[in-house]
Order: C-alpha cells, then structure tokens, then sequence
C-alpha cells in the first residue's frame, strides 16, 4: 500500500436511523480515520436525516435520492461517487455493521485489490458468509455457494491470516479503484440482493483474486434471517436475482438453464412449502431474469 492512498467509506441506509446511528459511532471510533465518508440515505421516511444532521462526522456527504434505488442502485451511485472524487481505495458498508476501531487499518495494510473484513455476530461467533467456493460449472449444484469461510473454519482464530473468497457481501468489502476503471460499477439492475456477488464474479473473471483479511474485524448486529422470506417481496429478487448470476455467468449451457428447473422445481414443492406465493414468485423472477442477462449500460466500464 502506498502510504498516499486515500480511502473513501461508502454507506447505503433505508429507514434504519438507529442502526445508522450506531455504525456511525462506529466510523467516528476508526483509527486513522477515513478521507470521506459518503452516506446515500435510500429516501428514508424514518428519523435518518436527523441522525446525519447531527453527527458531525468529518469528511461526511449525504446524498438523499428521489426515490429508494434499492441497496443495489444505492451502491452504485455510492461508488460511482466516490470514484469521481478520486478517492484510491473505495470500502463499501452497510447501516447494521460495526467495525473494529482498527478494522480499516488492518485492511488499508495489505497490498492488494479487493479485500473483505471478516464479520462476527454480537457474541463473536464467526458469520462470515463469504464463498470460498462458488460453483458456476456444475449443473448439479443446487445453490452455487459450496462452501464459505464460516464452514470451513468454524472461528475466525482457526482462520490463515488471509484468506481467498469467490464473492464478498458488500459489508466491509475494500476495493481500489483500478478495479472499478476496469470491471465498471456495482449494477444497479439488481435492486436488492446479488449486486455484490456480480461484482465480484466480474473482478474474478478480470483477474483479480479478493482476500478476507482474518483480523479485520466487522460486527454484525443483525441475524441472517433473508432466506426465509421466499414468499414475500424479497424471495422475488433473490430468485430473480439469482438466476441472473447463472444467465450471466454460467460457464455452460446446463448450468445456464438452472433456473427454469429451479423453477419448475420450487412450484411442484409449493404445496409442501413457501405455497402458491413462493411459487409465483420463482416463476416471475425465472421470467424476469431473461430481460437482465447482460450487465446494465449504468455498470459497465467506461
């Protein structure tokens, strides 16, 4: 790392003001300190903006959109900005995570790309979801993520100082901006869910290896609990969502069929589970997906 590069924190947040509140305690406690910390407030009808209002965070800009961009859009503009500001380094951050005061600068030390933070729960149980293997080749695995840095070492002590990942959640992850000059932005097509896998297929696939960086420490404050909301709104951009992950990168044509077998799958379970609005909601989203299977003209290099 150059002792110049400059580091720019970027933040979405949507109707979570104390949250929000809390991480940026958080942010204010980094040693040393961010150059910038740019905040996109998702059209929150919450008290977020008296949140930002008060706290005096240096180097903080809000931009408050229109309309809620969804966390993809969010991290689109979010970045988009950051890299019209120069800034070298760009770490995206979510509203319900806390770093360690020393988390950036474990991070900022270590001399390459992409780099994730390593995330515990409130009681310092490993939760880093991160793929250490993301299958994309064979047709018959069910769910891409084969396995991730929680499964394969059960602590963050267990863990090698460095450790290699397929994709990142966009919760702690440390990216240079070279990268963006050479992969493009987050795809804001994707509304909720999978922008970050995306990007981090596409940094892959343009040579860039990512790293979770063991003692980069990142508090999770809430549970993983998505994936049991299949049949509400949110179950509809997960499928969606992926299936254009498997549109977009499959590596052959059995894996890019996946999703209408997922589909069909899912609507002959339906009476089992998630019912009739589990069903309909695989069923859009496996039509849905076919209108995004290439990168949107707002994510592509330029």
């Amino acid at each position: 790392m150059s002792a110049a590069e400059t580091v720019a924190v970027v933040v979405v947040t949507y109707n979570r003001a104390d949250l929000l509140e809390g991480m940026l305690a958080g942010l204010a406690a980094l040693e040393p300190a961010p150059d910038a910390v740019i905040v996109v407030d998702n059209h929150s009808d919450d008290h977020t903006a008296d949140v930002l209002a008060r706290a005096g965070l240096p180097g903080l800009q809000v931009f408050r959109t229109d309309d809620n961009l969804g966390g993809a859009g969010g991290f689109h503009l979010a970045v988009r900005t950051a890299h019209e500001q120069g800034y070298d380094r760009i770490w995206l951050m979510d509203d319900d995570v806390l770093p360690a005061p020393d988390c950036l600068a474990r991070l900022m030390a270590v001399d390459e790309a992409c780099l994730t933070s390593v995330r515990e729960d409130r009681s310092g149980a490993l939760v880093e979801k991160a793929a250490t293997r993301f299958d994309l080749r064979n047709p018959l695995a069910i769910k891409p993520k084969t396995s991730m840095v929680e499964t394969d070492f059960g602590t963050r002590a267990a863990m090698p100082e460095l450790v290699e990942v397929q994709n990142v959640a966009f919760e702690g992850f440390l990216v240079r901006r070279e990268v963006v000059d050479a992969i493009g932005l987050p795809d804001p097509a994707y509304f909720i869910f999978y922008d970050d896998v995306d990007f981090a297929v596409r940094a892959r696939r343009a040579g860039y290896r990512i790293w979770a960086v063991r003692d980069a420490v990142l508090v999770r404050r809430l549970d993983f609990d998505q994936q049991h909301d299949l049949a509400g709104w949110k179950g509809y951009y997960m499928y969606r969502n992926l299936f254009v992950v498997h549109r977009r990168y499959g590596e052959n044509a059995l894996v890019r069929a996946k999703p209408w077998l997922i589909a069909l799958a899912v609507v002959l379970l339906s009476p089992l589970r998630g019912g009739r609005a589990e069903a309909s909601n695989v069923v859009r989203a496996a039509r849905d997906s076919r209108h995004l299977t290439r990168l949107s003209p707002e994510a592509r290099p330029r």
